[in-house]
Order: C-alpha cells, then structure tokens, then sequence
C-alpha cells in the first residue's frame, strides 16, 4: 500500500493553454492517445459524430469550443498523469485562471499563422506570475504559416520569455515534411497523415544522400542553413526551464498527429512541475 506522500509525488499536472482555435483541446486528445487512455481521438468540430472526449457538455459539442475546464486522468509509467484542458475564449478565462493555480506547468498552444493572440498573452502572465515552467507547440504546420525563426522572436518579444526550439520544422502546408530533432541530429520525416496513434516516420540524418530524395536538394540546404543559425542561438538552460524563464519548443500539427509524438513525450516520461523536469528534455540534453 503506498503512503499519502507517495501517491502526491507520482502526480503530473499540465495545462493546455492557448487563444480559441489553436487547437488545444484537439492536441489534448492526441495526448490521451499517446498515453493510452483512448483509442481513436474524436474531431474537435461542432456537430460531428465523435465529439472531442474533454468537450462534455451539449454546448461544447455543438459549438465545438470549449467553455469549462476538463480534467482527464490516465496512468503511465507508475505516474498518475492530469490533463488540464482550459477553456481559450475570454468570456469564460475566469475558470482557466482558477485551474491554472492547480497546474504543475503549461503546455501553450500557438498557431503557426497567427502567432502569439491576446488571450495567450492573458494566460502566459498568469502562469509567470507562479514562474510556472512553459513549453511551447506552434501547431498547424500542416497550413500555410508564419516564418518558424519569426514565431520564436515574437513569443520572446511579445511575452518575455526566451525560448529553445527541441525540434525544427521542414516546409509547412502541403510542404511539411517532418522535423530536425536538434539533440539526437536527424530529420523525423512524416510519410503518412492521419488520426492513428502513431504516424509513418522515418528517421534519416541531415547529411544522409537519401535525404535530397525525401524532401528535394533546395529543402535540404535551406534546413541546413537553419540548423547551422540554430547552433548560433541560446543554449539549453534546464534551471531557466524550471523557473519558467526558458520555454523550449516544438512543433506540429495535432490534426494531423505530426509532431505531437515528440511532445507526447512529457506527458509520458514524468511530467513536469516546479522541482522537475520532463524526461523528455532530459534524454535530449543530459545522456
């Protein structure tokens, strides 16, 4: 039987911030896919047959947004793993701040067209008024989106936090093609779309011939070019990360379940809160 403090200690708290429509609640479904706590990840859509599992309540269904806090609990790996999806509208952010004093860290949610909108701003201020650690996913690469080096400069301008990209994206729209993974050094190319729990992914080094046939010689210098200024950027600071100082980066497309596998990962390899940091980053930056 475990005691009191070891049943607290295995607990993981995220919230999932973000402006409406950036697609927080569809990246929370993906989450609970990866985590196992179920098995196909419904469309966060109004009127659709299979309803997003954190919208619950009629109005959310039918509007496809969400206007109360959900919680949604799975286990893995011995930890007890709490998903905090929180309303975006700002007619009902006063739920969203109430749940964010119980979070451990927050999992913000931007989308790659639009950059950082005013009700982020509103929930990050909240969270750095706890210093709670910040981990950023500029999701919808699979549209048309904002220049990833400019995304990255207007969350450190407009919010005043540094940021560290985990991983970069190749191409967006039609054009993405997977992302560079800057600590194990390789391209995690996408070959297949989709709802499933795990999308077709081949991983490829940068400077692996077959790599001009994946994604086309002109792809391949660019993100060479990228990666080399990458190099020339902030190094990786885990005690800034904890603080919430230094948010570290990814990106993805929840609907498309391309790049969120790499996210996924702080949900399941002991999640974040003030004293700890995520596995995740961990193997990235300390094997």
């Amino acid at each position: 039987m475990a005691t009191l403090q070891e049943e607290i200690s295995r607990r993981r708290t995220f919230a999932i911030i973000s402006h409406p429509d950036a697609g927080k609640t569809t990246l929370t479904e993906k989450f609970l896919l990866y985590g196992g706590a179920i098995a196909q990840a419904g469309e966060v859509k109004g009127k659709r047959e299979r309803a997003a599992k954190s919208d619950w309540m009629e109005i959310e269904k039918q509007r496809g947004i969400s206007v109360t806090s959900s919680v949604m609990q799975f286990q893995h790996g011995g930890y007890c793993i709490n998903i905090l999806d929180t309303p975006g509208h700002q007619d009902f952010s006063e739920d969203t701040y109430r749940t964010l004093m119980a979070a451990d860290s927050a999992v913000m949610v931007i989308d790659g067209a639009k950059g950082v909108e005013p009700q982020t701003r509103k929930l990050f201020k909240v969270c750095a008024l706890r210093n709670i650690p910040i981990f950023t996913f500029i999701n919808k690469m699979d549209r048309e989106t904002r220049d990833p080096l400019e995304l990255c400069e207007a969350v450190e301008r407009e919010l005043g936090i540094d940021t560290y990209p985990v991983n970069w994206p190749i191409g967006c729209g039609k054009e993405f093609a997977g992302v560079y993974d800057r600590d194990k050094r390789c391209i995690l190319h996408f070959t297949d779309a989709g709802h499933a729990k795990k999308a077709g992914i081949t991983e490829i080094e940068l400077d692996d011939p077959a790599l001009v046939d994946l994604i086309g010689q002109a792809r391949r210098d660019t993100l060479a070019d990228e990666v080399e200024l990458l190099g020339a950027g902030r190094d990786f600071d885990l005690d800034a990360v904890r603080c919430g100082k230094l948010s570290p980066v990814f990106f993805g497309s929840a609907l498309t379940n391309f790049g969120v596998e790499p996210l996924s990962w702080l949900l399941q390899h002991q999640a974040v809160n003030i004293h700890w940091v995520p596995c995740s980053i961990m193997w990235h930056f300390t094997r």
